[in-house]
C-alpha cells in the first residue's frame, strides 16, 4: 500500500469511528430521555394512586357513618310527636345533623334517590321483592335506606324493594286450582 492510500485508509477509519461515537452519543441521549420521560410517568402515576387511595380511605370512614347519620336523621322525623321541651332538645340535635351533612358535602357525598327507578345493582341492594301488576318489572317501589355516591362511584347501596311480575299460572295449574 502506498503512503497516500494508507492515509485515506486512516481517514476513512477515523470517519467511521466519529460517526460511530455520534452514533452512541445519540443512542445514549435517546436512552436517557426515555428514562427521564419513564421516571415521570411513573411519579405521576404513584401521585394519581396515591390520592385515589387517600379518597377511598376517606368514603370508607364516612361510610361507616352513614348509618348513624341516617338513624338521627329518621330520629328527628318524629319531632312534631313530642313535647316542648324535647323539641327544643331536637333542635340541637337537627344542628349536629346538619353539620354531619357539611361535612359529607365537602367530601362531594351526595344522597340519591331511588324510588320510582330501575333496579340497579351497581347502586342498589335488594332487601325485598313485591310480585305487582301495578309497577313496570325491575321499578324500585321502596327505599328502605338511602343510598350514597361520590361522583360516580356508590359509597353506599340504597336498600329498596323491587316489583317483581306476577307468576303466569299456567293452565294445568289453573285446572287443578279450579278442580
Amino acid at each position: 500500500m502506498t503512503e497516500e492510500e494508507n492515509l485515506e485508509t486512516k481517514e476513512t477509519q477515523e470517519e467511521v469511528q466519529e460517526e460511530t461515537k455520534e452514533e452512541s452519543l445519540e443512542d445514549y441521549k435517546d436512552k436517557y430521555f426515555r428514562l427521564l420521560a419513564e421516571m415521570e410517568n411513573s411519579r405521576k402515576r404513584l401521585q394519581k394512586e396515591k390520592q385515589e387511595m387517600t379518597r377511598f380511605a376517606i368514603e370508607n370512614v364516612i361510610a361507616e357513618i352513614l348509618l348513624p347519620i341516617d338513624t338521627l336523621e329518621n330520629a328527628l322525623g318524629f319531632t312534631d310527636q313530642m313535647s316542648e321541651d324535647t323539641r327544643n332538645w331536637a333542635k340541637g340535635f337537627e344542628m349536629i345533623l346538619s353539620q354531619f351533612k357539611e361535612i359529607l358535602s365537602n367530601h362531594n357525598i351526595t344522597s340519591f334517590h331511588s324510588e320510582g327507578e330501575q333496579f340497579d345493582p351497581h347502586k342498589h341492594e335488594a332487601v325485598e321483592m313485591e310480585e305487582t301488576d301495578d309497577y313496570p318489572e325491575g321499578t324500585i317501589i321502596q327505599e328502605f335506606l338511602k343510598g350514597y355516591k361520590s361522583g360516580d362511584r356508590t359509597v353506599r347501596a340504597a336498600r329498596v324493594k323491587v316489583a317483581k311480575a306476577p307468576k303466569q299460572e299456567s293452565e294445568e295449574e289453573t285446572k287443578e286450582i279450579k278442580e
